[in-house]
């Protein structure tokens, strides 16, 4: 592979000129757009961090993508696949231009009611998966909290988990078997929509979490279980962290297992609290509070399965949880339960009042090592001065700690620089991953280094480069040197979830 001491060589804009050329000519009317609003649009994803592609290409076929592989190889084009652009690290930005490849229209969905399994284009939307499924019967799991809007190959390719992974594990669980193509344009299918398959290495789940580096998925099948046949839900609201964070451990210890079990720390809250204050809205929660009172830490928790198990639960659950709860409330019905639910739906929104700036880290710590992450980011608050309010799915260790600032601040961005820096030491300190569901992609990069030896991180590059020795599927991620802080922002760029 021809490199740089900064990664891959790419072709020079005039080969790049020529490579645009035979690939219109190759592909069907209209599949490649370089319209400037398509351009923007594909330059970025959740994070922000803004690099225009020279051109997007909508495949219309399994042809069209052998084409396009094809072509960027033998010109040395760079290509990222794109779905939905919902990525938070950067992982969806073409940092190398090149050519972005849109599979969001890949959705097609077909559920198999007698296997139990899910056939479906990498376009295809999570929660669209889950809706399919659960009208035969079945249910598929994994519900990252973008399952409204990010597609199943965005999923595949971060490994993406949810609120229901301590129950029902992660995506690499329920992927039995992948299509695509390999850099080269060469098609390629790991593993087959059987119940056992052992054949050769397992490169299907290689694929899982490579964040698009290693090849292009465009197909997946997914195992699909029987649907529980009812679920409860319940809130709880605790004096401190502490005491909400020694439930959790009771919880796990009773052995009960939560289908979902999320914290909400005091500083959320508190946020949330006061947009609705603002707003005059507090009277509509579906807890009461007064204007001005300190915000609590909560739980909340849900459990399913068929109803002699939830009727089980729910006996154990109303001790455990309101052992040293506040108050504790269980929804009466699914209206209820939805309104409890739009508490951690929403408070991601609220927090914006502390900044214009949210960075939203996917750490994962033991859960014994939960309280001291807790207590080192308010340690971390208070050295920075910039708030660090947390949520997460506390049955899995799996915390969102955000630091919140102003862009536009030199101050508080070089603050933030150093908060996000002690946060992620602290991590590793504590035996914990740096990323439990988001992955690496471009701003967690430079801490790559925190979490693996050189001999590890060594073994990914020739992997890296044994299935891509040009380089060209979403380079300038992972691996290479990268500052997110010196990077533009388009921060005007409104996604269709943003609230």
């Amino acid at each position: 592979m021809s490199t740089s001491s900064e990664g891959p060589v790419f072709a020079d804009p005039r080969r790049r000129a020529t490579a645009l050329r035979e690939l219109r000519k190759a592909m069907t009317a209209g599949a490649v757009d370089t319209a400037d609003e398509a351009r923007r649009v594909a330059s970025l994803d959740t994070c922000r961090l803004a690099h225009l592609p020279e051109a997007v290409i909508r495949p219309a076929n399994d042809e069209e993508v052998a084409t396009v592989l094809r072509l960027a190889n033998r010109y040395r084009v760079p290509v990222t696949a794109r779905g939905a652009g919902s990525a938070t690290t950067g992982a969806a930005t073409p940092i190398r231009g090149g050519w972005v490849l849109d599979l969001s229209g890949w959705d097609e969905i077909r559920i198999d009611a007698v296997s139990g399994y899910a056939h479906v284009g990498a376009g295809a939307i999570n929660a669209k998966i889950n809706e399919a499924a659960e009208k035969k019967g079945w249910f598929y799991p994994p519900d990252p909290s973008s399952k409204g809007y990010s597609t199943i190959g965005g999923n595949i390719a971060c490994n993406a988990g949810g609120l229901r992974a301590a129950k029902y594990g992660v995506t690499r669980d329920y992927v039995v078997a992948l299509e695509g193509f390999l850099p080269t344009g060469e098609p390629v299918k790991w593993g087959l929509p059987l119940k056992k398959y052992v054949s050769g290495f397992n490169l299907r789940d290689l694929w899982i979490g490579s964040e698009g580096m290693l090849g292009v998925v465009t197909r997946a099948t997914l195992k699909l279980i029987p649907a529980p046949e009812t679920r409860a839900t319940f809130l709880a609201a605790y004096k401190d962290e502490a005491a909400a964070l020694r439930t959790v451990r009771e919880v796990l210890k009773a052995r009960l297992v939560p289908s979902i079990l999320e914290f909400i720390d005091r500083q959320t809250l508190d946020c949330f609290l006061r947009k609705h204050e603002k707003a005059g809205t507090l009277g509509s929660l579906p807890f009461r509070v007064k204007a001005g009172d300190p915000a609590p830490a909560m739980l909340l928790l849900e459990v399913d399965g068929d109803a002699g198990q939830v009727r089980r639960q729910k006996t154990a659950v109303r001790e455990l949880l309101g052992a040293k709860a506040l108050w504790l409330r269980q929804a009466r019905d699914e209206e209820e339960a939805e309104a409890l639910w739009r508490i951690r739906r929403t408070c991601s929104q609220a927090m914006f009042q502390m900044g214009d700036t949210k960075l939203n880290e996917d750490i994962v710590v033991p859960l014994e090592s939960q309280l001291p992450l807790l207590k080192y980011t308010l340690e971390v608050r208070k050295k920075t001065g910039l708030a660090t309010p947390t949520f997460g799915h506390a049955a899995d260790g799996n915390f969102h700690v955000h630091v919140m600032f102003d862009w536009g601040d030199a101050d508080q961005r070089e603050r933030a620089r150093e908060s996000i820096e002690l946060i992620m030491r602290k991590v590793v300190e504590l035996g914990g991953a740096i990323t439990g569901e988001h992955g690496i992609g471009l701003a967690k990069s430079p801490f790559l280094s925190l979490q693996h030896t050189e001999a590890e991180i060594g073994a990914m590059k020739r992997i890296k480069d044994a299935l891509d020795p040009n380089g060209i599927l979403n380079p300038g991620k992972m691996f290479e040197p990268f500052d997110m802080w010196l990077q533009p922002r388009d921060r005007a760029w409104r996604f269709p979830w943003d609230h």
